[in-house]
């Protein structure tokens, strides 16, 4: 309570400052992505992150609290073999507790994003399924098709923004993974493939749930759904899959770190608030969200980083050179 009480009556003071007329006006807008960028492109060519050693992904230390996850087996086409539905879960859980890690760019390795499942790899589980009779089998597929859930609900549950950099093509199981990323930035070579049907399945991990609320295009989703057609990245663009399209890889890559620099400057308190909010909100009422952001605010606005932000306002410093705790 006396913290509570602390950090209100130091809000206060700075609030009272913060609104007293000054002869040139007080600007809370602060430095633009791209002066972020420049200072981050000093920094050390990226490390490999510690504690995170996988078969089907690499993932490095791109810049002060960011992470950079690719999908890392260019000779086959980053299709996604066993060790991938693995790794996934294991890696975004690590991140998820990582109090160094604020932001996340998940990219391909090589010539595309990914050609989504590895059927060589996979066959034999998904097409010999175990189990003595129809429950028993049925009971064996409904259990493997959940865990193959959480390979790409993982990301979602992650309370760090994560961005998806998509270059040439995004097929299948990898429509699936970057639905569930926060933003999605695109090549101009990029092309999407919800190609489930072609294989003779309807998809299941993630594209008929997530797409319909990211492109808010019913018809549009069910015609990509039914046929299979390829979506260009201007039709990527124009009906909301991705918010922005970069004429190659390198441009793309260096957007999307730049967004996650600029993200990580940010109260890593509010940025992950926002994005558990967020998250509840698309699938609840407007009332149910504003509950839960009632419910979760009352202990979030205790946070000594409103003090801080208000502070660096105050004092026209950049959000950037502001030291929050870890998280």
């Amino acid at each position: 309570m006396a913290a509570a009480m602390a950090v209100s009556r130091s809000l206060r003071k700075l609030l009272i400052r913060l609104m007293a007329p000054t002869p040139q006006g007080l600007s809370l807008s602060l430095c633009p992505m791209s002066s972020i960028a420049q200072d981050e492109a000093s920094t050390a060519a990226p490390r490999e992150a510690p504690d995170h050693n996988y078969e089907s992904l690499r993932v490095t230390a791109a810049q002060k609290h960011v992470l950079h996850v690719q999908l890392n087996r260019p000779e086959k086409r980053n299709a996604m073999n066993r060790a991938f539905w693995r790794e996934m879960v294991e890696c975004f859980n690590k991140i998820a507790r990582d109090p160094d890690c604020r932001a996340v760019v998940i990219s391909g390795a090589g010539k595309m994003f990914s050609a989504g499942i590895d059927l060589m790899d996979m066959a034999s589980e998904i097409l010999q399924p175990h189990g003595d009779d129809v429950a028993r089998i049925s009971w064996y597929l409904r259990n493997l098709i959940s865990r193959y859930q959480e390979t790409f609900n993982v990301i979602e549950k992650c309370p760090k923004p994560v961005i998806a950099a998509v270059h040439g093509a995004c097929i299948g199981a990898g429509v699936d993974l970057i639905t569930a990323c926060d933003v999605r930035y695109c090549a101009q070579d990029a092309c999407f493939q919800v190609k489930e049907v072609d294989i003779g399945l309807a998809a299941d991990v993630g594209t008929l749930q997530r797409l319909p609320k990211v492109i808010g295009n019913q018809s549009l989703v069910n015609e990509l759904a039914f046929t299979s057609r390829k979506m260009m990245a201007d039709e990527a663009l124009s009906s909301g899959l991705v918010s922005r399209v970069f004429p190659d890889k390198v441009g793309m890559l260096d957007a999307a770190f730049t967004l996650a620099a600029e993200i990580s400057t940010k109260s890593p308190v509010a940025v992950q608030s926002t994005k558990i909010n967020l998250v509840y909100s698309r699938n609840h009422s407007v009332a149910e969200g504003l509950n839960y952001a009632a419910t979760w605010n009352m202990s979030m606005l205790q946070t000594q980083d409103i003090v801080k932000c208000v502070q660096a306002a105050v004092e026209k410093q950049e959000l950037k050179d502001v030291t929050f705790s870890k998280l």
